[in-house]
């Protein structure tokens, strides 16, 4: 029986690693083995990035709305504390766009905390 190496679907695996890998320099965009290392590379970043933005944009939003805060004359933390006591339930991300777009609304919630 003659050997069977199944290679159209090597070729179409292979071309498809080498299309993931158009752009990169060298033989990383040339050959299957470099090509390879390099993309399952950037598939572990992305994926690890992916998570990382999420805690980013939590960042940003609590400087944003600590920059409100201080111009308003108190800080981010009293002003999240008094939230909470205050039993006012805005996330981070809505006071961050009032906060940056929206001063009125956000000296409303403010004052709504003292």
């Amino acid at each position: 029986m003659p050997r069977a190496t199944n290679a159209p679907s090597s070729i179409a695996r292979r071309k498809r690693m080498l299309l993931a890998a158009k752009g990169y320099r060298g033989w990383r965009s040339t050959k299957f083995r470099y090509a390879k290392n390099a993309v399952w590379h950037g598939l572990t970043y992305s994926f690890a990035h992916r998570k990382d933005k999420k805690a980013d944009y939590r960042a940003l939003w609590t400087q944003r709305i600590n920059a409100a805060c201080r111009a308003q004359g108190t800080t981010y933390s009293r002003f999240i504390e008094a939230l909470k006591k205050a039993k006012i339930d805005l996330d981070r991300k809505i006071l961050a766009e009032l906060a940056t777009n929206d001063a009125k609304a956000f000296s409303a919630v403010l004052a709504a905390t003292k």
